[in-house]
């Protein structure tokens, strides 16, 4: 099983997660050209893939899904609530998430559950291949407890660490702006995704990525010593996906 990230950020993001014969690709922020591309430089294509799986509306995760999907003929799974504020969906093929059960896709069992952010019906997902876990989690204001049992045990984590809280409160992001993101229905910083690692069991954990860092309100660096110090080790054991340069493949061992 492995997993790698196109790019996250606020102009686009896109994860890949194979097991066995399964790929799937979880959000589309990027044009599909531009998606073609950043799956090239892993060695993937749009024609290998199984599925497409969709986290929530906003642009930065779903603006390439239709021109993809109808493309390469992929099936998208989503919540009801997202599809109902997607846009250009004409002739998609959608099938429902109802953010609690299991869904069966080829070699791999997914799990989606249930965020606060500020979207209709978003959701996250943890991944399994009978073996091991892979844990998402971006997008969302606020740890709860459903969050920390979901991501409890897993042998790889993509985490959000969107933002340095010093740096968004003195950055230049307006008074709403700033409310929004730090807010509960916003985005994680630093400080709450290493509480959370703090509070869940990474005895497994083989690979850590932060990811969806905000390009005025973060650095690399300082979302690396936060996710470090609650795991108690080196910052560079920490891998960042970056923006344009996303990450390798992540091979999570049996």
């Amino acid at each position: 099983m492995q997993f790698a990230s196109l790019g996250s950020g606020s102009r686009g993001n896109a994860t890949l997660v194979e097991a066995g014969s399964t790929l799937v690709m979880v959000d589309c922020g990027f044009s599909c050209r531009e998606t073609e591309r950043r799956m090239a430089r892993l060695d993937r294509s749009p024609e290998q893939l199984s599925a497409v799986l969709v986290t929530h509306e906003h642009g930065d995760h779903v603006r390439g899904v239709p021109v993809l999907a109808r493309k390469y003929g992929l099936p998208v799974w989503l919540t009801r609530g997202t599809h109902l504020l997607m846009q250009d969906d004409t002739s998609l093929e959608i099938r429902y998430l109802d953010g609690h059960s299991r869904e069966e896709l080829g070699d791999l069992e997914v799990q989606p559950y249930i965020v606060p952010h500020d979207a209709r019906e978003p959701c996250q997902f943890a991944f399994s291949d009978g073996d091991r876990r892979f844990g998402m989690l971006t997008d969302t204001g606020r740890i709860t407890a459903h969050i920390r049992e979901s991501l409890d045990a897993c042998d790889a984590l993509l985490l959000e660490c969107n933002h340095d809280t010093h740096m968004l409160a003195h950055g230049p992001y307006s008074s709403r702006l700033k409310a929004r993101v730090g807010g509960p229905l916003g985005h994680l910083s630093n400080d709450q995704a290493a509480g959370l690692l703090a509070g869940i069991d990474t005895s497994r954990l083989q690979h850590l990525v932060a990811a969806h860092l905000s390009e005025q309100n973060n650095q690399p660096q300082l979302a690396r010593e936060a996710l470090a110090g609650a795991l108690d080790c080196a910052p560079d054991r920490v891998e960042v996906a970056g923006q344009d340069t996303g990450t390798g493949w992540c091979v999570i061992d049996p």
